[in-house]
């Protein structure tokens, strides 16, 4: 069954339902971003929502930060890692670098950053520490 993205006003405040999370959040433009691409992995994609985990805190360098999504593959290990940005956004060295920081904790194969109309992606090597764009 197909995923659909679930809109609500609740008190004056523009709501989104997250899948994921199982729990309505404030819709703001990098929320829209977050979640039009978390539908995309699952209706498109075909990954199950289980492998999927969406604003979690890690560690980072000493201090706590929080991702944005990412996919884990069937043993449990980190797989993708994606950074969301509202659309206004542009996708600089800076943003991917961010992205590159979350990812040195979690060391999944294959890092991107979207803000909805553009996406880059790369495969990280740790072996050979080759990273390419996808």
């Amino acid at each position: 069954m197909p995923y659909a993205l679930k809109q609500r006003t609740r008190k004056g405040r523009e709501e989104l339902f997250d899948p994921a999370r199982h729990k309505w959040v404030l819709q703001t433009p990098e929320e829209l971003v977050r979640q039009t691409f978390l539908l995309f992995l699952l209706n498109v994609q075909n990954i199950p929502l289980s492998h999927i985990s969406i604003e979690k805190a890690i560690q980072v360098n000493g201090l706590t930060k929080r991702y944005d999504l990412v996919v884990f593959d069937p043993d449990g290990n980190p797989w993708i890692v994606v950074e969301c940005k509202a659309p206004h956004v542009k996708l600089t060295q800076e943003v991917v670098e961010q992205a590159g920081r979350y990812n040195k904790t979690l060391r999944a194969p294959i890092l991107g950053v979207t803000n909805g109309a553009e996406h880059i992606f790369f495969k990280i090597d740790y072996e050979t520490e080759k990273i390419s764009i996808l």
